[in-house]
């Protein structure tokens, strides 16, 4: 794919192999144990401290390197946990991040996650300079890539259908989502995938979220599956729900894909590597009732129109199961 410099506000994005080194220098590196045998040496020995972001929830993340991280600036190298976590720890203490992701969360491109405990009404962050490597963004095994782009055609899916969608977003969430089904097409990565998780982040930042992300944020923190199996196996039934209710914008995201609106769920099955249920991740049935009850008092599912009520997302649990 074309490198290029995107110059979007307040922040630079920067697509290229090897943009990783243009890192800040001085700043706070947050990253994982894995994550971090990636990391080049001359970033690691610019880095004012080298913090790893523990297993588990953002906030609880976040809690646990307040005390730790201390400067303004901070490095997140890593996938959408690590940035997350950075960005709480920016909003708590009005600092900066720089994402370099190393996988297709989109994490880097929105001010979405959840806050650092005592800062929910701080402004949110979204990343100052974002360095996209397609190399580093592509490098999980083929099956990880195929769960982890359905997480990012979640993200152009959305933006399609809700109120704040607009003609700059959604231009980006269609040719997000041609590249995502083209890349999973082709033979091996070649920076597809992660140009599509760029524009599916820029699109779902601008236009917010919904029915979909609210149910699978639901399952996740309730059921504690993992956050992209979870999208991955969700999105056929959550987009057959989105259909009912803009049935326009989800014929366009067919098309995009490659075939008319009838065979929207079995071409995400089909990019997926085969589709997935609730039962087989170990989500209980027992559980469905407690996750749509939760979900279905979530505020963000009044941002489009006809709102789905607990007993809709009950029906798609349910079909999901």
């Amino acid at each position: 794919m074309r490198p290029f410099r995107w110059r979007d506000g307040e922040r630079l994005i920067r697509f290229e192999a090897g943009a990783g080194l243009e890192a800040w220098p001085d700043a706070e590196l947050l990253t994982t144990a894995r994550a971090l045998e990636d990391v080049p040496a001359a970033v690691r020995d610019r880095a004012a401290a080298v913090h790893e972001v523990p297993s588990g929830g953002v906030p609880e993340a976040a809690l646990a390197l307040a005390g730790r991280v201390r400067g303004e600036r901070t490095v997140a190298w890593g996938g959408g946990r690590v940035i997350d976590t950075a960005k709480a720890l920016a909003a708590a203490r009005d600092g900066e991040v720089c994402a370099v992701p190393t996988t297709l969360s989109g994490a880097e491109m929105t001010r979405g996650g959840r806050p650092l405990p005592g800062y929910e009404s701080a402004p949110r962050r979204r990343p100052a300079l974002v360095l996209a490597d397609p190399g580093a963004m592509e490098s999980a095994p083929i099956e990880w890539l195929r769960l982890s782009a359905m997480n990012a055609l979640a993200h152009a899916a959305e933006s399609l259908v809700t109120y704040g969608a607009n003609p700059v977003a959604s231009m980006a969430a269609l040719r997000s989502a041609e590249l995502l089904s083209q890349g999973l097409d082709g033979e091996r990565p070649d920076g597809r995938l992660a140009l599509g998780s760029v524009l599916a982040g820029y699109a779902l930042d601008s236009a917010g979220i919904a029915l979909h992300h609210v149910l699978c944020q639901t399952i996740v923190r309730t059921a504690g599956t993992g956050h992209a199996a979870t999208n991955a196996c969700m999105l056929p039934y959550t987009l057959e729900a989105l259909a009912k209710r803009a049935p326009e914008p989800m014929a366009e995201l067919a098309a995009a894909l490659g075939v008319d609106r009838a065979g929207l769920a079995g071409r995400v099955r089909e990019l997926a590597g085969g589709g997935s249920r609730l039962s087989e991740m170990g989500v209980g049935r027992d559980l469905l009732p407690r996750i749509a009850d939760a979900a279905g008092g979530r505020d963000e599912l009044q941002n489009m129109p006809n709102p789905a009520t607990a007993a809709d997302l009950l029906s798609v649990l349910e079909a999901a199961w």
